[in-house]
């Protein structure tokens, strides 16, 4: 059995790898660079799950193999769910080459006057799955932590270096893979979704 992972984010690629395999999934896991005809999925939906649905169908419909995609991002407490479906893009064309960077430094920006108790966040992330049939499957995973006023840590990517999980005190950039993955949002909607996929084949 083969699965698409509808991503050409080249750091997801090895965390979704892992989760699925942790979760027992035995199937061969391919990158969607290994369809470099794959079409480009805009994320035009309002919600983590319709873009998640929207690229899962467009890569089981190209490729005539099971697709999994994710959406995921940040929700600010205090920018009333902010950046949300909008965290990769939200530095807008001011990104430049390094986007990460640029998202991270205006959140920052944005969140400079806010006092410690008012900078609760929530990682979300939607997880679907689409087989060639049109059998379709969405979880969700959610980590709730607070959003700090430096960088910490080198590990993971996007907003990990300024979140601190709920009852912890590393940021998600301070953690292991290991460790990340077994608290992370991305982690409890793939083992969720993982459990569907080995009911659903």
């Amino acid at each position: 059995m083969q699965i698409v992972l509808a991503t050409r984010n080249a750091k997801k690629v090895p965390e979704l790898r892992e989760i699925l395999s942790g979760a027992g999934v035995e199937a061969r896991v391919r990158a969607l660079d290994a369809f470099p005809d794959a079409p480009e999925v805009p994320e035009t939906e309002p919600t983590f799950t319709g873009n998640a649905l929207l690229k899962a169908r467009a890569i089981a419909s190209h490729t005539g193999l099971p697709a999994v995609a994710d959406d995921s991002g940040l929700s600010v407490d205090e920018l009333n769910g902010m950046p949300g479906v909008l965290s990769a893009r939200w530095a807008g064309r001011f990104g430049g080459s390094d986007r990460d960077r640029a998202n991270l430094d205006l959140l920052l920006d944005q969140l400079t006057d806010t006092p410690p108790e008012r900078r609760g966040a929530r990682f979300v992330c939607a997880a679907a799955l689409v087989l060639p049939d049109g059998v379709e499957a969405v979880t969700e995973g959610v980590l709730r932590g607070r959003i700090l006023r430096e960088r910490r840590g080198e590990n993971g990517f996007g907003y990990d270096p300024v979140f601190v999980p709920e009852g912890g005190s590393q940021t998600t950039a301070e953690m292991s893979s290991e460790e990340k993955n077994a608290i992370s949002h991305r982690g409890i909607a793939f083992r969720a979704l993982a459990r569907d996929l080995a009911d659903m084949l």
